[in-house]
């Protein structure tokens, strides 16, 4: 497996399902196709292909021929804490935006109920423009890596959409990133 360079162009060593960035359709990426990555945060991959903005997710990442990260699992799990929800939220971005889902301001509630067979996590989250695609994507690998937390036995993610979303809400440090300070 090889390690990736910004902008570098890669070949698909096998066809992969992809997301198209805005939209959030699916497309199938054939082997062979040229790809520059644009950006690999949280696991998942940007890439531009024919001129088109696409996610690539973690699973597929061979098919860059870069090597598929698999959740780190310790000899002992540790006790849940809501800070592992926070930090796996923090592992989740907007394909077009290189920060983080919170960071970005785009959590608006987090409730942890206790339950007989473990948590429930409740979120409710928005998006950056409410026409955007990939918010079901973005939703999706919330409820994904939440649910990858031990003690945690269902979840819930919401897409609202009031109050509505501006760059106020971000953090300094994601204004900092994206040049807004």
């Amino acid at each position: 497996m090889t390690t990736s360079v910004p902008n570098e162009v890669i070949r698909l060593l096998r066809d992969v399902d992809a997301y198209m960035v805005p939209s959030g359709d699916e497309v199938k990426l054939l082997a062979g196709n040229q790809v520059r990555i644009t950006q690999a945060l949280g696991g998942n991959y940007t890439v531009l292909v024919n001129g088109n903005m696409a996610q690539i997710t973690a699973e597929n990442a061979d098919a860059l021929g870069l090597e598929i990260e698999h959740e780190k699992s310790s000899a002992k799990p540790e006790a849940f804490s809501e800070q592992q929800v926070w930090d796996q939220l923090k592992t989740c971005y907007d394909p077009e935006i290189p920060v983080n889902i919170v960071d970005l301001g785009l959590i608006y509630d987090l409730n942890i109920v206790d339950r007989k067979n473990g948590k429930f996590v409740e979120i409710k989250m928005t998006l950056t423009a409410p026409g955007c695609g990939m918010g079901p994507m973005i939703a999706g690998e919330a409820d994904r890596k939440i649910r990858g937390i031990d003690g945690v036995d269902d979840v819930m993610v919401e897409l609202v959409w009031e109050p509505m979303w501006d760059r106020n809400m971000m953090s300094e440090a994601a204004q900092l990133e994206l040049g807004m300070l």
